[in-house]
C-alpha cells in the first residue's frame, strides 16, 4: 500500500512520481464525506487517473473528537477495503490524500490501522505539495531562511498554543481553524503579526481565497491555513 499526496487540490501540482505511482496501481483509494459526493482528492486524481480504478472511502473528515467512535469505524471500513483488494490478488493500492501524506493525513491512521490488521502489509509514502508551501508561492512569502525556525500546528483544540506560538521568532502557520477564526484573528492582531500575515482557504479549488489581511478572517466556514 501507499499513501500518495496529490498537493493542496490543484492537479498541476501532484508530482511526477505521484501520478505514476497512482497509475500503476491496481486501484486508487480515495477519501470522501460521504459515498455520493466527491472530495477534493478525488477531483484531484481524476486528472490523472481512469476513473475505472478510483475507490471511494467515506471517512469522518469533519469529526475533530480525537479517536472517537466514528473515526476508528471509519479507518477499520477503509483498511477491510485495502486488505480485501490484496486479497484478491492486486499488487498494489494507492490512497490519495491533499497535502502530504505525513503532514496532518488521514493516510497516517489508515496505515496504522491495516498494519495491525495484516502486519506483514508494505507501506510507503510518497510526498506531495503541502498547501502551506502553495499559499507561501503565490502570495510572495518565504516560509523561513537562514536560521529561522518554522512551526506548524493545527488549532483543532483552541487557540492557546497558537497565542505561544505567535510569541516566538517563528514563522507561524496555522492549519484547520475554522471554528476558531474569531479567536485566531484577535490573536494574530495581538501578536502584532496582522499586516505580516496572509491567509488562504479551498486553495485549488474555483472558489479558493487567498488574502493578504486577516481582518474577513471571522466570516470564514471552511478550513483555511493561515500564514504568519
Amino acid at each position: 500500500m501507499v499513501g500518495v499526496g496529490v498537493g493542496p487540490g490543484d492537479p498541476d501540482l501532484v508530482t511526477v512520481t505521484a501520478v505514476r505511482r497512482m497509475r500503476e496501481s491496481d486501484a486508487v483509494i480515495v477519501p470522501v464525506l460521504a459515498g455520493d459526493e466527491p472530495g477534493r482528492a478525488e477531483a484531484t486524481v481524476r486528472a490523472h487517473v481512469d476513473e475505472s480504478r478510483i475507490e471511494r472511502a467515506v471517512f469522518a473528515l469533519n469529526d475533530r473528537n480525537g479517536l472517537s467512535t466514528r473515526r476508528v469505524r471509519a479507518w477499520d471500513a477503509a483498511a477491510r477495503a485495502v486488505l480485501r483488494h490484496f486479497e484478491e490478488g492486486k499488487a498494489a493500492v494507492a490512497f490519495a490524500t491533499i497535502g502530504d501524506p505525513n503532514v496532518y493525513s488521514t493516510f497516517t491512521y489508515l496505515a496504522q490501522t491495516v498494519r495491525e490488521m495484516a502486519p506483514e502489509t508494505e507501506v510507503e509514502t510518497i510526498p506531495g505539495i503541502t498547501a502551506m508551501q502553495d499559499l507561501a508561492a503565490r502570495s510572495g512569502r518565504v516560509l523561513a531562511e537562514g536560521s529561522e525556525p518554522l512551526t506548524l500546528l493545527p488549532v483543532t483544540g483552541g487557540v492557546q498554543r497558537l497565542r505561544s506560538a505567535l510569541d516566538s521568532d517563528a514563522t507561524v502557520v496555522a492549519y484547520k481553524f475554522g471554528r476558531f477564526a474569531p479567536q485566531v484573528a484577535d490573536a494574530v492582531r495581538e501578536s502584532g503579526r496582522g499586516e505580516d500575515s496572509v491567509y488562504g482557504a479551498r486553495l485549488g479549488l474555483d472558489d479558493e481565497e487567498i488574502r493578504d489581511h486577516l481582518t474577513f478572517i471571522t466570516a470564514a466556514a471552511h478550513e483555511p491555513t493561515a500564514h504568519a
